[in-house]
């Protein structure tokens, strides 16, 4: 009998390349798909102007009149929206304020988060599972009902302000809706397990023995919490504090329902040129606008990151 022909050593590397560049294409497919195209839409969106119509801006690029459409179109286009973006105070403002509370409200998140993901990691391995499902088990509630109880709770003869009361802390009901406090207790409560995950996923996989060894060499507890187990953790820190930042600085929901009208964040003004002022140039600015000031400490960080790689 002859005996069977074995695929070549090349043919199966050929194989394995070509399956792993389908594997490649899906997200790149996903990304273009779902992330460059509506990119593009709204980068158009942006460089045109207000109109009365439909849709409400011009211009519309028309491909059945061909080549001169396509100039007419290019022609039409303008940087008008972003300077107006740049000379109106109230588009600067909103900007400030929602970096503000968001970086206030990551630092807040932070030191939170940061002892109850070290707890779990340093509880029994029995234990993590239970602890971790308990950071997340009051937020499978639908996000909308969470903050209409959070409405409730500082309402002026709601929870907290009788708790306050309780105690002696307060001799009268506070005001807690319509303001700052209550815009950054809401995104705090909200996007805690956000930090507490990563943080969590850094802390779990340090290795006890450094402790261990840095305690035999006469170093305190506390020294050793921040000489070893913080710069360890410190890609958890990164990690929590991006996941947190990005979308709490366009955040609208919770600014919308706890905060006041007074001062807008950037994802309400965004909102109101949208929906309200029917101004889609406008508000497809902003979001570029605010997409880039985002991306700035991702590069960073992508930038830190490639230089300690070469460093190794």
């Amino acid at each position: 009998m002859t005996e069977a022909v074995k695929p070549s050593s090349s043919h199966r590397n050929g194989g394995r390349q070509r399956w792993e560049q389908l594997v490649l294409l899906i997200p790149a497919l996903w990304l273009g798909v779902f992330f460059l195209i509506p990119f593009l839409i709204v980068l158009k969106i942006s460089l045109s102007q207000t109109a009365i119509a439909q849709p409400p801006y011009l211009p519309v690029l028309d491909l059945t009149t061909g080549w001169q459409g396509l100039r007419d179109f290019i022609a039409g286009l303008s940087l008008e929206t972003y300077t107006t973006l740049v000379s109106d105070a109230l588009y600067a403002t909103s900007y400030v304020r929602s970096l503000a509370i968001a970086a206030l409200s990551t630092l807040l998140l932070l030191l939170i988060g940061y002892p109850i993901a070290y707890g779990i990691a340093r509880a029994a391995r029995s234990v993590q599972l239970i602890l971790v499902m308990a950071v997340f088990l009051p937020f499978l509630t639908a996000f909308l009902i969470r903050i209409y109880a959070w409405i409730n709770i500082l309402q002026r003869e709601g929870l907290l302000n009788d708790v306050l009361i309780a105690l002696g802390i307060i001799g009268a009901p506070l005001v807690w809706l319509a303001s700052d406090t209550a815009i950054i207790i809401g995104i705090v409560y909200s996007y805690l397990p956000f930090m507490v995950l990563p943080l969590y996923a850094s802390l779990e996989k340090i290795d006890e023995s450094l402790l261990e060894a840095a305690a035999d060499l006469g170093c305190p507890q506390w020294r050793a919490f921040w000489l070893v187990t913080v710069p360890l953790s410190v890609p958890g820190i990164i990690a929590g504090a991006m996941l947190c930042f990005i979308p709490i600085a366009g955040e609208f929901v919770i600014p919308d329902l706890l905060g006041g009208s007074s001062a807008l964040m950037i994802g309400q003004t965004l909102w109101i040129e949208f929906f309200q002022n029917k101004d889609w140039p406008v508000a497809s600015a902003i979001a570029i606008a605010l997409l880039v000031i985002l991306s700035v400490p991702i590069v960073i960080y992508q930038h830190l990151q490639m230089r300690a790689l070469e460093r190794r």
